[in-house]
C-alpha cells in the first residue's frame, strides 16, 4: 500500500496554494496601475508553471523492472504503488504503433481523462523528441512526420499520436478488468496500468505538465 498523506491534506494544501495567488491577483486589480496589469497578465500566462513551483516540483517515477510507481518531491518519495503493469510485450526506447510495448523516456502528463473505460486516463506527451529524432535516422518515420512532432513539442502541445510510432500512451486503472490478472501479468497495450484505487490517489497530484519518467 502507498504511504502518503490523508487526501484532506492534499486538497486543503493546494487550495492554499491557489487562494494565495489569488490574493495577489486581486490586489493588483486594486491597484488599478499599469505595472501591476503588465505583471497580472505575465502571471496569468505562466498560470500553469507557478502552479507547477507551488506544488514543490512533484514528478512521477516509473520503474518498469521493480514493477513500480513512484511520487517525489525532489528527491524525498512522498508515494509508492508497486504490481503496476505495463505492455504485454515489455518495454522499449524504439516503440511503434502496435507494438503492445511501453515506451521508456521522459514526458509530461498531457491531458487528464475522468472517465474512461479504464476509470482514469493520465494521457503522456508520448512521442517526445528523443523518439522521433531515433525513429528518423533509422527511416521509421519521414521528414514531415519529425516535423509535426518537433513542432508541437516546441508549442508545448501534445505530439500527434497518429504517426507509426503509435500515441494515446498514458497512466490508467484497469477499469472493470481483474486486478488479480492485474498483478500477476504486463497486459497492457503499451501504458501504465495500476488499480482503480491507486489512480485515484495519483490523480491527487497529478497536474497537466507533471513529469514522468518511465525506465
Amino acid at each position: 500500500m502507498p504511504v502518503l498523506p490523508t487526501e484532506t491534506g492534499i486538497r486543503a494544501y493546494n487550495d492554499h496554494a491557489g487562494g494565495c495567488l489569488m490574493v495577489v491577483c486581486m490586489r493588483m486589480l486594486k491597484q488599478r496601475s499599469l505595472v501591476s496589469a503588465c505583471i497580472l497578465a505575465g502571471l496569468l500566462v505562466l498560470l500553469p508553471a507557478l502552479f507547477e513551483a507551488v506544488a514543490g516540483g512533484v514528478h512521477i517515477v516509473i520503474d518498469t523492472g521493480k514493477r513500480n510507481l513512484q511520487v517525489l518531491q525532489g528527491e524525498r518519495v512522498i508515494a509508492t504503488f508497486n504490481d503496476i503493469a505495463i505492455g504485454r510485450y515489455g518495454k522499449t526506447y524504439f516503440k511503434m504503433r502496435g507494438d503492445n510495448k511501453t515506451p521508456l523516456g521522459n514526458f509530461r502528463i498531457g491531458w487528464i481523462g475522468k472517465e474512461s473505460r479504464y476509470h482514469r486516463f493520465l494521457g503522456l506527451t508520448y512521442p517526445d523528441m528523443d523518439a522521433a529524432d531515433r525513429a528518423l535516422v533509422e527511416g521509421r518515420i519521414d521528414e514531415a512526420q519529425w516535423q509535426e512532432i518537433r513542432r508541437a513539442v516546441q508549442a508545448g502541445k501534445t505530439p500527434p499520436q497518429h504517426t507509426p510510432l503509435g500515441g494515446y500512451i498514458g497512466i490508467h486503472g484497469v477499469g472493470s478488468g481483474d486486478v488479480d490478472v492485474h498483478r500477476e501479468y504486463n497486459w497492457t497495450n503499451g501504458c501504465v496500468a495500476l488499480t482503480n484505487a491507486q489512480i485515484d490517489l495519483l490523480a491527487e497530484w497529478a497536474r497537466i505538465g507533471t513529469p514522468v519518467e518511465i525506465r
